[in-house]
């Protein structure tokens, strides 16, 4: 997840000191953006690359996270330290939900809001939801004491194969102690990746230990997604273990890895993560990066970077880190030396979360093929998670009791996504 600032304390004064930053920090970026834009009023606005046209469909975004508090019986939590945080709060209401909602609802509903959001959209056909493992105990079980977030994978499995248009990110924690059945039985039900946080789960990429779960990855065809850079969205992380470099052992095994959000912010022996990932792409064809979270106040001239340097032509797809493109991180504001008035004004009155995002990327210059080639990284496993979905539901019949709110959003499944899948699967497109 990309990072939503700073930690913060868990009393409550702490915590509305630490939105009264938030928001003074975005104020002045936005003043800032606004003063670049004044000064270049005369030379016009400056998109990073020229604006061009979407792709045909599928768009599929590829860093969509949810959460959950273990309402309905759903296996997640969240610890106290995060639980207590303000950003647990400032995530819910990216959700449009509270913990009473969730309570009521069970977390399952956060699936069905999510899958009725990209069933809305004009621009993004489906979205890999991601699950998120924790750290484990020297017996390579789930240590709930040292873990900030579990989402698990029977859960996401189980709920979005009610879903066409949401597609199942595995997390597995690979120093389970069956972290090799997992991995087989995630593949089984339809994972089109696996999702790692190193920093918050514990893992060093680097330990040769990881050997046979990387192998078991290739053999599987799964892309692993893994956080680089800095991580600020929990309240705890370690990250040494999101340095780029640990990622080379996966990578001579072979492994196709997605390095997320371009390793943007922080510094290890003193260089940038993100120079440190650009280094390795020439180094291995394998290694790819994508946008999410790079259009946050926080994250500054993230997005410029990843568009311009030749080191990522080529290398980059579409996620959007959501729910943060649904707060005040991310605003047409914040680009006022790139966008022209009417832009902004355009972007910013757009209600709906993913179409905002794209519109707002593509503004500033995201090239067509980023918007494509997630379906094209993804393009081996899209075939397995088409069937795991027909077979669940199959044996398992929509629950229409939960899908009720949502029927003027949710009458049909994706007829754009499901239709379109065929290019993407097409043996040019691999």
């Amino acid at each position: 997840m990309g990072s939503a600032t700073a930690n913060g304390p868990t009393d409550v004064a702490g915590a509305r000191r630490r939105f009264r930053a938030l928001t003074a920090l975005i104020g002045t970026a936005v003043l800032a953006g606004s003063a670049l834009g004044i000064s270049c009023a005369f030379s016009g606005p400056r998109p990073y690359r020229p604006s061009a046209t979407l792709p045909p469909p599928p768009l599929i975004d590829l860093h969509v996270h949810t959460a959950g508090i273990g309402a309905g019986g759903s296996g997640c939590f969240v610890s106290k330290d995060l639980e207590t945080s303000w950003k647990f709060g400032l995530y819910l209401k990216a959700f449009d939900a509270t913990r009473e909602s969730l309570q009521k609802n069970g977390d399952a509903w956060l699936l069905e809001k999510i899958a009725a959001q990209v069933e809305d959209s004009t621009s993004v056909d489906q979205a890999v939801v991601l699950a998120l493992d924790g750290a484990v105990d020297a017996q390579g079980r789930l240590d709930p004491a040292a873990t900030e977030v579990h989402v698990p994978n029977e859960f996401l499995a189980r709920e979005l194969a009610h879903y066409p248009n949401l597609l199942f990110g595995a997390s597995i924690n690979p120093y389970r102690h069956d972290a090799l059945e997992r991995l087989d039985t995630c593949a089984a039900q339809g994972a089109v990746l696996v999702k790692w946080i190193p920093s918050v789960m514990h893992i060093d990429p680097a330990d040769e230990r990881l050997i046979p779960f990387y192998e078991r990855l290739k053999h599987h065809r799964l892309p692993l997604l893994t956080h680089t850079g800095q991580e600020r969205s929990f309240t705890h992380a370690q990250d040494d273990l999101c340095d780029p470099e640990r990622l080379r052992l996966p990578l001579r095994l072979g492994v196709t890895v997605i390095g997320a959000h371009i390793a943007s912010t922080g510094t290890i022996d003193g260089e940038r993560h993100t120079d440190r990932l650009a280094r390795m792409m020439a180094e291995y064809p394998n290694l790819h990066s994508e946008i999410s979270s790079l259009t946050q106040a926080n994250k500054p001239g993230y997005l410029g970077e990843a568009l311009t340097r030749p080191e990522f032509d080529g290398r980059l797809c579409y996620g959007s880190d959501f729910p943060l493109i649904n707060t005040a991180l991310v605003s047409p504001w914040l680009f006022a030396h790139r966008l022209t008035p009417a832009q902004m004004h355009r972007i910013d009155r757009m209600t709906h979360a993913w179409d905002r995002d794209i519109a707002l990327k593509q503004a500033l210059g995201v090239p067509p093929e980023v918007f494509s080639r997630t379906a094209r990284l993804l393009a081996p496993r899209l075939p397995a998670a088409a069937a795991s979905k027909t077979r669940r539901e199959t044996a398992q019949p929509p629950r229409t009791s939960l899908r009720k709110a949502a029927s003027s959003t949710m009458a049909t499944p994706s007829s754009r996504a499901l239709s379109n899948l065929e290019p993407a699967l097409s043996p040019a497109s691999r």
